[in-house]
């Protein structure tokens, strides 16, 4: 089923997700971040523990240019996440999205109205399919490279948090849910029951 580019009638507001401006939610989402980079980290140096034991000769092909690929592919890797988050928004609704920052938050946002499935497909398409190249990437990388790869790992796990935070929040709404993500804020409309004349 497509998603519908305007709110179907028969359906009223459930509530509003708001990442953003509902305090609770934004430190709810900040700390479950630390908490997976935390836990990544660990994971990282229990499978390829840091050495930084390298003569001055080493250190530039051993660490800084990892280190410089690290930085750059981090900064594009934040668009790479939000750009997949579109794309399914496209795929799905045929709705251009729109793309943009707002506090912490580089967000993709769409006006079109997603169904349960949907949405939550949208919300861990980025964190799964990178997170399956950046395995795949780091399988085959050694020492300062797996790094270099690795911290952009921990940014794509730690920074779906939102997405995490999203997922398990639809997960307890009905099947019958429609979901309106404009980037930080998310509106959640469910279907009016038959004989339900509250709008």
């Amino acid at each position: 089923m497509s998603a519908f580019s305007v709110l179907p009638d028969g359906y009223r507001q459930l509530t509003v997700i708001d990442l953003e401006k509902d305090k609770k939610v934004f430190w709810s989402v900040n700390l479950l971040s630390l908490a997976l980079a935390a836990g990544m980290f660990v994971i990282g140096i229990l499978a390829v523990p840091l050495d930084f034991g390298l003569d001055a000769n080493d250190l530039v092909a051993g660490w800084l240019l990892p280190f410089a690929v690290l930085f750059g592919g981090a900064f594009l890797y934040i668009f790479l996440h939000e750009a997949v988050h579109g794309i399914f928004m496209y795929a799905f609704s045929r709705v251009r999205p729109h793309f943009g920052f707002r506090s912490v938050f580089v967000y993709a946002g769409s006006n079109a109205f997603f169904d349960k499935k949907q949405y939550i497909i949208i919300a861990l398409a980025p964190v799964v399919i990178w997170g399956m190249v950046l395995l795949i990437a780091c399988l085959f990388c050694q020492g300062a490279w797996f790094w270099a790869v690795y911290f952009i790992q921990i940014l794509n796990v730690s920074g779906a948090a939102g997405d995490f935070y999203v997922t398990l929040r639809m997960s307890a709404y009905p099947k019958d849910i429609l979901v309106q993500d404009t980037g930080t804020c998310m509106t959640v409309y469910t279907r009016i029951p038959d004989g339900d004349t509250r709008e």
